[in-house]
């Protein structure tokens, strides 16, 4: 499978420039999303679908940041992606989901819950229902009694491709999943929002006081937070060869993917 590392939303935080890395994989079974970005409606209508949070993150809100406008410029149709996997539901993964209506939306049974069928209190200030008004095509999975590389609960896709898994790590929210895609000469592992920042798990310098502050502010449960944390900084100093770490906003990962893909 071919896969393509996307930017689909520069972010201009104090001091923490970040972007919104999407996954563009080719398969046999058409085009698949790992996260979506912010998309078309979101530029057209971001006190609606974004919220006072726009304001926190500051995106730029380009139409050529968009996943669609990515899709189309590699020489594909909208309707040629059949499948968005998200790793959560935050604005800056979701946004892109109306530009394919037609794509059926995969997420984790958990998620769905906290975000669609009975958020808690605190879950309903967090997501923007404008962002799935259209009515998605959505399908729920139960990541849970497969092992993968030392993580308990992950679940294969094969009705989406072979080579693509769904594991959860709840934390960031409650039904927060990662994404395993085997690219041929190795997997890349998309990590979504485990970690916001490269030195959560190489060490090698500090996280940005303003991105710690934000990740601990959102927090669906702190604690596991950073345990996943120490799991992943665990699995990145192993340094597998066949195994490329990313998540969806530190711009080092996302240019060193790039650079490699």
């Amino acid at each position: 499978m071919k896969v393509h590392h996307l930017n689909c939303g520069t972010m201009n935080m104090p001091s923490a420039p970040m972007v919104c890395h999407v996954l563009l994989v080719e398969t046999a079974n058409g085009l698949v999303l790992v996260d979506s970005g912010f998309g078309s409606n979101d530029c057209l209508e971001p006190a609606k679908r974004l919220g006072p949070t726009r304001h926190v993150v500051r995106p730029i809100l380009d139409q050529r940041e968009t996943a669609v406008h990515h899709v189309e410029r590699l020489g594909f149709r909208r309707d040629d992606v059949r499948h968005i996997i998200i790793t959560h539901f935050d604005i800056d993964h979701i946004g892109g989901l109306s530009d394919f209506p037609a794509a059926q939306i995969h997420v984790t049974a958990a998620e769905a819950r906290g975000a669609i069928r009975s958020p808690s209190r605190r879950e309903k200030l967090r997501y923007r229902a404008p962002q799935w008004s259209h009515g998605p095509h959505i399908v729920e999975h139960e990541p849970r009694g497969e092992k993968w590389r030392g993580f308990a609960a992950a679940k294969e896709l094969d009705d989406v491709s072979p080579g693509i898994a769904l594991i959860s790590l709840p934390g960031h929210t409650r039904g927060h999943a990662c994404v395993a895609v085997d690219a041929g000469h190795r997997w890349i592992l998309h990590c979504g929002d485990s970690f916001y920042h490269r030195a959560t798990l190489d060490g090698r310098s500090r996280v940005p006081r303003v991105l710690t502050a934000m990740e601990s502010a959102v927090a669906w449960n702190l604690k596991q937070v950073r345990a996943n944390h120490d799991r992943l900084a665990e699995l990145y100093l192993r340094q597998d060869p066949d195994l490329l770490i990313v998540n969806s906003h530190d711009v080092t990962l996302y240019e060193r993917a790039c650079d490699t893909a």
